[in-house]
């Protein structure tokens, strides 16, 4: 039963369901994206070792915390890709440019991490 603004109810039962739902899209995006699964392995690398290279916990959170970024970033874009593809191939004005500007925000906070990291590291 919904409560008095529509939305179910919220307990354990619909954490769960959120939980499955949350892990269903990261298994999609493993097995239909070969981008997200790079940037995996990367994170895998790249966290660990932001941990290690930090002085402060600051320097920590901000090397791993950049590199991390990047996952969520490519999964929306991941997600305005496949919803673009479902209306089918034929090229649209406004798809290119939704496809573009999600790569560019992919592209961006790849920038970001790597900004991070050189200005950590060189001071």
């Amino acid at each position: 039963m919904a409560d008095g603004y529509g939305h179910l109810p919220r307990g354990p039962k619909r954490l769960m369901m959120a939980t499955r739902w949350s892990m269903q899209g990261l298994r999609a995006a493993w097995l239909h994206e070969s981008s997200f699964r790079l940037e995996v392995v990367i994170a895998i690398v790249m966290a660990p070792l932001g941990f290690l290279l930090g002085d402060t916990g600051v320097e920590r959170a901000l090397l791993a915390g950049s590199v991390l970024l990047v996952l969520p970033v490519e999964l929306l874009n991941s997600a305005v890709e496949a919803v673009i593809e479902r209306y089918g191939p034929e090229h649209h004005e406004l798809a290119g440019r939704a496809k573009d500007m999600g790569s560019a925000a992919v592209f961006l906070s790849l920038g970001m991490a790597t900004l991070v990291w050189l200005a950590i590291l060189a001071s």
